[in-house]
């Protein structure tokens, strides 16, 4: 089991091989979940990986402003 030590200013260090693993970057944000006794450290997905997602929408469809909630 890999462990992380909490520094004198609360921060502690992702160890190398969970940082490789799931790709994480320096400065990269983090969710943090409570659980009863447990810290869970969710990884916010980039801006950077939804660039392409509406690739081949269309963009010529404009709507009225009555069309709008």
């Amino acid at each position: 089991m890999l462990e992380a030590t909490l520094s004198e200013r609360y921060q502690i260090a992702i160890p190398e091989e969970i940082r490789t693993s799931l790709h994480l970057k320096a400065g990269q944000k983090l969710s943090v979940l409570l659980q009863g006794d447990t810290i869970s450290l969710i990884p916010k997905p980039s801006i950077k990986l939804l660039r392409g997602v509406l690739k081949g929408a269309n963009t010529q469809d404009e709507r009225d402003r009555n069309d709008r909630p």
